[in-house]
């Protein structure tokens, strides 16, 4: 999500698109068909600990198995392409919130009316996704709008004031642990609020009616550079880290530290 003009997409497109789709000239299918979406636990497995060498694919795609995202497809279930009138590019666009997924494909068949017959909005399994490939297409990731501004809105707090956000936000609790089979895992959350939720819900177990949150107790971090990290770096401080699909409270498996 590094492409100049980007951000302003990614917002036009929270307002159904109407700006996004001025930019864009027409939709090609490409020749595969979409990766299932496998039933998956609420959240990855997780490999323990430890490693001495950069995490593997596979491991990653543990990761990230069970987190949805939405794309367009036509009636034989090949992607959508978009293609910009200023890049020249095909685009394949994976968003988080299946709403937006909605608004773009009702955007994108006002434009061409002919893709209109049999094309739907379909959930693919993030890890199946995450590094897909093809000549001539540039994949990309579509955070929720409100996610953007929930993680602009900490950075802020902490002191890291930006003007705009790259990438797709995740959000970490340094008060929130999360126990699976005596190991202890930090869990990122694709919402601030499903965070926010799971804090209450812990705190409300250990009978504190009223729990505050302390200055800096959220933190916000990039999902590309996460899988960036642990493709790369065999010393990783995200090895413990387990990725929360959106609208899960993890609070029965979670203690407050």
């Amino acid at each position: 999500m590094s492409m100049d003009g980007f951000q302003k997409a990614l917002a036009d497109l929270q307002a159904h698109c109407s700006k996004l789709l001025g930019n864009l000239t027409h939709l090609q299918p490409n020749c595969s068909s979409f990766p299932a979406l496998r039933t998956s636990p609420p959240w990855a497995r997780v490999a323990p600990p430890g490693r001495s060498r950069p995490m593997s694919v596979e491991a990653i795609e543990e990761r990230l198995e069970g987190i949805p995202v939405y794309a367009l497809s036509n009636a034989s279930e090949e992607f959508l392409l978009v293609s910009g009138s200023s890049t020249g590019k095909n685009l394949g666009l994976f968003c988080f919130n299946k709403d937006d997924a909605e608004a773009l494909l009702s955007q994108v068949t006002l434009i061409e009316p002919h893709a209109r017959a049999g094309s739907k909005v379909v959930p693919i399994a993030l890890n199946k996704v995450f590094q897909l490939k093809v000549n001539g297409v540039a994949f990309r990731l579509i955070p929720e709008f409100s996610q953007i501004q929930n993680a602009l809105k900490e950075r802020e707090k902490s002191g890291s004031a930006a003007s705009g956000f790259s990438g797709v936000p995740v959000f970490q609790s340094r008060s929130l642990i999360l126990k699976n089979e005596n190991k202890r895992y930090r869990p990122l959350f694709f919402r601030k609020e499903d965070l926010e939720n799971t804090l209450k819900s812990a705190a409300r177990e250990q009978n504190r009616l009223n729990p505050t949150m302390r200055q800096g107790d959220i933190q916000v971090a990039t999902l590309e550079d996460i899988i960036k990290e642990m493709r790369e770096n065999s010393t990783s401080s995200w090895d413990d880290v387990i990725f929360i699909p959106p609208g899960f409270d993890v609070s029965d498996d979670s203690n407050e530290q």
